[in-house]
């Protein structure tokens, strides 16, 4: 039971790691190694200075949609964790926690909403005169969709856990 408790706390953990590096890192959408899009930036990389330049994103519906769905996802995850100590400590003996489970369920569910939006809406994402297919997805969008099966996966266990004294 221990195993199971702590395997799942830790699992809960990196998956709120990977929520929260595919939301806040660079690199949703790559052009060229030295050109890529993400979420809230549009950078390029300067050999002059040897650094990235970047500028906001022109802003869409679709783009604000997923930036909505992404937080709320690392939000709904959060809360998850915060209500599985809550729980641990408050619930008696038997209890499932059902709150957690429900509410990593429902990152699990924005983050897969979010993914999607992302897959069939790139170019009006993305608001660019080029052609896609001369850009490939990044790895913060392989880390979102990574990120989906997990959390559902979580979510299912917190359910059915009990707590034993």
């Amino acid at each position: 039971m221990v195993f199971l408790l702590v395997s799942l706390t830790v699992l809960h953990l990196v998956t709120l790691a990977m929520l929260l590096i595919a939301t806040l890192e660079k690199s949703w959408w790559i052009w060229a190694d030295s050109e890529v899009s993400d979420l809230w930036y549009n950078c390029f990389y300067d050999n002059a200075t040897q650094g990235w330049l970047c500028a906001t994103t022109n802003e869409s519906d679709w783009l604000q949609s997923v930036q909505a769905l992404m937080i709320l996802s690392v939000v709904f995850s959060s809360i998850s964790f915060l209500v599985f100590v809550g729980q641990l400590f408050t619930i008696s003996k038997g209890g499932l926690f059902y709150f957690t489970g429900l509410f990593q369920a429902f990152a699990g569910c924005t983050d897969f909403a979010a993914c999607l939006i992302f897959t069939f809406h790139r170019k009006e994402i993305l608001n660019d005169s080029r052609d896609l297919t001369k850009g490939r997805f990044g790895y913060c969008f392989i880390l979102a969709w990574l990120c989906v099966p997990l959390l559902l996966i979580s979510g299912v266990l917190y359910v059915h856990l009990r707590k034993k004294q």
